[in-house]
């Protein structure tokens, strides 16, 4: 009895002196967007027309940390929302009003289109009627509306053909208080392609946080890294397209201090795997999905339960063998 009660309360003690390793190494992962932060691209664009308050709001409802705003500018010097350069693609309306550049249209003329059929027509899965009629905003509708409440993620679109497009932002931020927060808390985000557009908001107002685009069809991840030195004089990030994006990037830009914001990423696959490689953030056309994404943990047990548990084992381990001798030999004599 003794010898089974003795050898019960070793096995007990190496299995509470295990339960802590055991523990370490349990665990059901990180939430995704915990992980990286969720830029609603052009808004919940997956599930509503892009850049319109329907995708804005829905975005935020699901979970996006940033809000996108792409910017072009009317022929009579306000700031609209839209993502392409010509109206033709997502606008319905008038054709003098609705085709063609928008540089080339008033306000008013865009006022008289309406970008939310399409979206009907190309995606009936997700078609609403009440998307029928919007309009597209202008950038201060959108402050308007969300004023400091929300983060806004804005690219200059077509700058060299749109002079003034800089000065005009830098205003609206400062009208809508938007300036202080941007600088001191990244609430606003400004990213573009051109390098000249960064550097020219760089010298209007050195405080703000910028975003150095790259386009998928010139550039790759060699070319990318070669103009993060350059990059770094005047950005806080880079914004890849997610092909581009590699460990040796990730790790390049960071050293630089540069956080990577890869776009466009709507397959929890790619979400999975730009995470592995050490993001900051991603675009995206479902923030939800980066929301309801948990990525496994992979940094293994923490150090300090493993050195108590095997420190521990080491002491106490051959105490408690060299128990089990006496009393092993006490028995011996005793019988």
């Amino acid at each position: 009895m003794r010898r089974f009660g003795l050898t019960t309360a070793l096995v007990g003690f190496l299995l509470v002196l295990a339960a802590p390793v055991a523990g370490a190494t349990s665990g059901e992962g990180t939430p995704a967007n915990e992980t990286a932060l969720t830029i609603g691209h052009r808004g919940a664009s997956g599930y509503a027309p892009e850049h319109t308050f329907p995708a804005y709001d829905l975005a935020l409802r699901l979970g996006a940390d940033y809000i996108e705003q792409d910017l072009q500018l009317t022929k009579d010097g306000v700031l609209v929302v839209l993502h392409d350069e010509t109206l033709d693609r997502t606008a319905r309306g008038p054709e003098e009003n609705c085709t063609g550049s928008v540089i080339d249209k008033t306000l008013e003329q865009i006022k008289t289109c309406e970008v939310g059929s399409w979206f009907n027509e190309e995606n009936p899965g997700y078609a609403r009627e009440e998307y029928v009629g919007l309009e597209i905003p202008t950038l201060e509708e959108v402050f308007q509306r969300y004023g400091s409440g929300v983060n806004y993620y804005i690219e200059t679109k077509n700058p060299e053909e749109a002079p003034g497009m800089e000065e005009e932002l830098l205003r609206l931020m400062g009208e809508y208080g938007l300036t202080g927060p941007a600088a001191e808390q990244r609430q606003v985000l400004i990213q573009s392609f051109s390098p000249d557009s960064l550097r020219k908001i760089q010298a209007l107002d050195p405080s703000l946080p910028l975003i150095r685009l790259y386009d998928e069809e010139e550039e790759d991840s060699e070319t990318i890294r070669e103009d993060l030195e350059e990059a770094q004089t005047y950005a806080v990030g880079i914004g890849p397209s997610k092909e581009d994006v590699d460990r040796s990037l990730v790790s390049e830009a960071h050293a630089r201090s540069l956080e990577v914001h890869p776009y466009t990423v709507n397959e929890e696959q790619e979400m999975e795997e730009l995470i592995s490689l050490g993001v900051d953030a991603m675009f995206t056309n479902f923030p939800d999905l980066l929301g309801e994404l948990t990525v496994p943990d992979t940094g293994g047990p923490p150090l300090l339960p493993l050195i108590v548990a095997s420190g521990a084992f080491v002491v106490c381990a051959p105490l408690a063998i060299f128990g089990w001798l006496l009393l092993q030999r006490h028995a011996s004599r005793s019988s």
